[in-house]
Order: C-alpha cells, then structure tokens, then sequence
C-alpha cells in the first residue's frame, strides 16, 4: 500500500510540472548567446526605411532648392514658380542669394544692350531688374551662385535658380522677331527649331506649311511642339524643307507668325573641308599670282581663315579678301562655300615657297598648302 502511495505522488509531481513549464534545474537548457536579441533586432529593422528616405530627401535638398526669390510689391518676398505670366509694362525685380551671382537673361535684352534691365551684385545677393517690360522680354531668367579661385570661377550647380517669364500684351501673342522672315537650317544629325514662342502659356499653336497650304501635324515622333522653344523637329529630312508659319489661338484671337524658310543642309558637322589651288604653281618674276583657300560647310557655320606665306617675315605686302555665299546643290541641298584668297602682285624670289591656309569653325581647323614656285 505504501508502494502505491509512494508511486501517485511521484506521477502528481510529473503533472504538476508539465502545468507550470517548470522544469529541475539540472534539466534547463543554456541559452544561445544572443538568443533573447532576436525581437529587438526586428525592432531596429523597421526605421531603417524612414532613415534612409531623410538621408536621400537631404542630400537632394541642394541639387533642386532655388537660390532665387521674386520682389513683390510693398516689401514681400516670393519664390517664383516654374513659368509666370506677367502683364507688360510691370518692374521685375529678382534676387538670388550669394557672393557672387552669375545671371541669364533672353538674348534680346543682351543684343541691344538695353538701358531697361540693370544686374547689380550686393554684398549677400545678385539682384536683377527689369522695368517697362515688354512681350520681346519674354524668356528663362535665371542664376547661379559662383565658386571663385583667384580669377577663375565655376558654376555652383547646388545653388541655382529659374522662372521663364510670360509678359502678355494686347495684340502679341507672339514674342516679336526683329526680322519679317527668318532661315531654319535642317541639319540631319541634329535637332532644328522653329523658334515661334508665344506670350501666353494657354494659346494653341499650329505649325503650317505656305505652299501647299495644309497644316503639319506633331506627332510627338518627328515634330514636337515645346512652349518655351517652339516646334522642335527631331531628326529633319529633306522633305521638311520648305516655307512655314505658325498660327496661334487664345482669348478669342488668332495671330499668324513670322516665315520660316527651311533649308536642307547636306555638309555633316566637322572640322572645315578645305581645299587650296593656286592660279600658277610656276610664276615668272614680276607677274602677279593668287590663291584661293576654299572651304564647304553648313549654312550658319562661321569659317575664320588664317595664312602663313613665304614673304611674310619680310613683311612683304599682300592682298587678303574672305567671303560667303549659299549655294544648293541639287535636291534642295544648301551649302555655305566660305573663301579667302590671298593676292601677291609683281612676284619675287622671296614669294617663292609653301602658302599656307587654316581653316577654323567652332567644331575644329583644317590646314592646306599648296607651293609656288620662281620660274
């Protein structure tokens, strides 16, 4: 009896301790080390996100915060939007923080030097002003903050601002061409624009062809129309050439643009290609001789020429004339033919030697020579 006594209570003790989850402590097993860090560290996984959004958010902070602030009236201060639209006649007035402030205005202003716009340099801001303000006054304004090293100074690219100006007037929706009609070279391996911009941000603008008369249609693929350069043709081909205008609508109004004429521009991009011949390679003394330095290349594309000949350490007297003309060259093609020639009159031993020509454009130089000789 006893035995079986002896017996329930060691099974009642095993119960108990299957209930309560205690257990001898010979039996309990050693915790692994970092064992009991396992819910914490799923804590600390979770801000790791917003963290890392503050850091990005502020390195981005200087990249696309404007330095530029736009003079209102009765003292206030503004950050000017993106594109603002302002009734001609009104003062402008724009501030951009810093030492040293570079600036940007619409070319017009800067052609004619006009008396109308002022860009001082305060102790902490650039400060630019515009009064009377017109539709032609319509453009990007903009600054930049300097870095200087003595007399040389670099654009700060984290410290810039920009508004593009809208300036309506009654009976322009156009911003006015100084000309009645203008030339738009189609270059194949390059975008070409038809600069006819507009004064108000809402008007419609179309692009049309003058003959035959039809209007051509953006598609978004060849022809884009932007409202702060105007129709921006993508990749031009020669059928694109030909006289255009625009037309544009707003307010219950329509107004019709200046002409363009496209032209097709068949010479690539590139440093110039020059030709030099020489009227006689062999000339007896006292004959007169020349040399003609010629080069082709794309219609706008400004030729400078430069020429090394034998008489010239013994400042012997030449005559040097440089000129331009466009030709077309079948299929609608044009080409700008730039030439200088250069002219020796009663030839002597000394004008014996190498004529020399270079050839520059903004895209390179070319050097040719040719030889003359005494005969």
């Amino acid at each position: 009896m006893k035995l079986w006594l002896l017996l329930g209570l060691l099974l009642l003790h095993g119960a108990l301790e299957d209930v309560t989850g205690q257990h001898p402590p010979k039996n309990k097993r050693p915790k692994e080390q970092g064992e009991n860090r396992i819910k914490p560290a799923n804590k600390k996984v979770k801000p790791k996100t917003p963290k890392i959004k503050d850091r990005d958010s502020a390195d981005a902070t200087p990249k696309t915060q404007s330095i530029m602030i736009q003079v209102m009236d009765k003292g206030r201060f503004q950050k000017p939007a993106a594109t603002l639209s302002l009734t001609a006649g009104q003062t402008v007035e724009l501030r951009c923080k810093g030492s040293k402030i570079g600036w940007s205005y619409p070319a017009y202003l800067d052609t004619f030097k006009d008396s109308r716009l002022s860009v001082k340099q305060h102790e902490r801001y650039g400060q630019l002003t515009l009064v009377n303000s017109t539709s032609a006054d319509t453009g990007e304004f903009s600054c930049w903050g300097q870095v200087c090293n003595g007399y040389i100074c670099r654009r700060d690219e984290a410290k810039t601002g920009s508004t593009y100006i809208f300036f309506t007037e009654k009976g322009e929706l156009f911003v006015p061409s100084p000309s009645y009609f203008d030339v738009v070279y189609l270059n194949p391996d390059r975008e070409a624009v038809v600069p006819c911009r507009v004064t108000v941000l809402s008007a419609k603008v179309t692009l049309h062809r003058e003959f035959p008369a039809k209007e051509i249609p953006t598609n978004g693929t060849d022809i884009v129309y932007h409202v702060k350069r105007g129709f921006v043709y993508l990749q031009p081909h020669a059928d694109q050439q030909g006289v255009v205008y625009c037309k544009a609508e707003a307010g219950g109004k329509s107004q019709i643009s200046v002409k363009y004429q496209l032209l097709y521009v068949e010479v690539p991009s590139g440093p110039p290609s020059t030709t030099i011949v020489a009227s006689s390679n062999k000339v007896q003394g006292g004959d007169d001789v020349s040399v003609l330095c010629t080069v082709l290349g794309e219609p706008d594309m400004e030729v400078e020429f430069r020429w090394i000949f034998p008489g010239q350490k013994d400042e012997r007297p030449v005559t040097i004339q440089d000129t331009w003309r466009l030709i077309h060259r079948g299929l609608g093609h044009t080409t700008r033919i730039s030439q200088s020639v250069i002219v020796v009159e009663d030839f002597e031993t000394i004008d014996a030697g190498y004529y020399i020509c270079t050839a520059q454009n903004p895209q390179g130089q070319t050097t040719v020579a040719t030889t003359v000789e005494f005969s």
